[in-house]
């Protein structure tokens, strides 16, 4: 069985990518806190409540949430009480047989993550993100839709990088930064 934290739009595109990747749509769970929602389809699956109980020990959950102090806090909970963490990665997406992608990661249709790259848990690398040769990626980060890292890029733990921003080579970026949309940053 695989649980899936969260029922929000990045949910929606972690499910597709696990339907995609063909997962059987039975074997998946799709939980959130909010009780209201217990019951409602999701993408045609019941959504469950609450998002993390005991049950969840030895289980894969992937938390699919775009917010990255949530997604931290829920990751850190769901493996306290034993909980697996699932790395999902699109069909479509490209990750070199020489990178290192960490648990709970996720990485979206068209991605790229090149070789050599070590990406940390319970990241998100977002569509047609590219994370190229040699970057080193911290805990919980998000590689925003179309934002590319050169080669050699390092950044913190926490970090967003913006839609189509651009992190130019060997470039490093600290803990908790945030890169708006269409960046270019030249320097650490």
């Amino acid at each position: 069985m695989i649980h899936l934290i969260g029922a929000g739009g990045h949910a929606k595109v972690v499910l597709d990518a696990l339907l995609a990747g063909d997962a059987d749509p039975a074997a998946i769970r799709v939980r959130d806190g909010r009780a209201d929602m217990r019951g409602q389809a999701f993408l045609g699956i019941a959504l469950d409540t609450p998002e993390l109980d005991p049950g969840l020990a030895g289980q894969a959950v992937h938390v699919a949430i775009g917010a990255i102090a949530v997604r931290a806090d829920l990751l850190g909970r769901a493996l306290a009480i034993g909980a697996l963490p699932l790395t999902v990665i699109h069909p479509s997406a490209q990750v070199s047989r020489f990178a290192q992608v960490g648990d709970g990661t996720f990485v979206a249709a068209l991605a790229v993550v090149g070789p050599s790259a070590r990406v940390g848990p319970g990241v998100i690398i977002n569509h047609g993100a590219i994370v190229d040769h040699d970057c080193v990626v911290g805990d919980h980060c998000h590689i925003a839709p179309n934002a590319s890292l050169g080669g050699g890029v390092r950044i913190g733990d926490r970090v967003l990088i913006g839609a189509g921003a651009v992190i130019l080579p060997g470039v490093s970026i600290g803990d908790d930064a945030i890169i708006g949309a269409g960046a270019v940053v030249t320097r650490d």
